[in-house]
């Protein structure tokens, strides 16, 4: 039988070896999946060199000041407090026996008594602590009234008695009608507070009401 050829002899193979002689891991791999893990934690989280990490505490924060509304500043102007006269400002009341100035003539009167019409005037030259209280609601605040006082007193003397007039309150019923209002509930014995609050029921809300201070206690 011939003898096998030389070419026909068995060759050693050429390719490499999948892992190390010594059956180890393979290195080249491993590190190719790193560096691919690597660039993709850069891409996802670039470094700002600044900005601290987000914690759950700070996202919780972050929420409640996207909730929070913010406030609004309102423009309308606030509505003025009336504080009550004190008694360095309120006028004194006269003495019983104070001399009035005759009262005015006017062509308009109203369309009330005369004697209606006197005692109005008497009634709040002698009680400027009554009256002083009362608002008016004939629109005389535009004439720079506070009160249905201001209505039939233009002046008063230091010792709280009548120096002038106030012709106002000849020609204009709501004013006669207030005063006389105030002097029946008075003679009743109802407090100044109570005397207000009357008056104040019998002209619900008028816008043409005088900023008139507030009773003292």
């Amino acid at each position: 039988m011939p003898s096998v050829s030389s070419k026909n002899r068995a060759r050693p193979s050429s390719a490499a070896p999948l892992s190390s002689p010594t059956g180890g891991p393979p290195w080249i791999l491993i590190a190719g999946v790193l560096a691919v893990a690597a660039l993709a934690a850069l891409a996802l989280y670039p470094s700002s060199g600044t900005e601290a990490p987000r914690t759950p505490s700070t996202q919780a924060a972050e929420a409640v000041q996207v909730a929070e509304p913010e406030s609004v500043v309102s423009t309308e102007p606030a509505a003025p407090e009336l504080n009550p006269i004190t008694a360095a400002q309120a006028s004194p009341v006269p003495s019983a026996d104070a001399p009035l100035p005759p009262l005015p003539l006017v062509p308009n009167m109203v369309p009330r008594p005369p004697e209606v019409v006197r005692d109005a005037y008497h009634f709040a030259a002698q009680n400027p602590d009554v009256l002083e209280f009362v608002p008016c609601f004939c629109g005389c605040e535009t004439a720079g009234h506070k009160a249905n006082a201001d209505c039939f007193v233009q002046s008063r003397n230091p010792d709280g008695s009548v120096r002038s007039w106030d012709t106002h309150g000849m020609a204009c019923t709501v004013c006669v009608d207030v005063a006389r209002l105030s002097m029946q509930l008075r003679a009743s014995g109802a407090s100044v507070r109570d005397v207000r609050t009357a008056v104040e029921a019998a002209y619900p809300q008028s816008p043409m009401q005088t900023p008139t201070p507030t009773p003292p206690h």
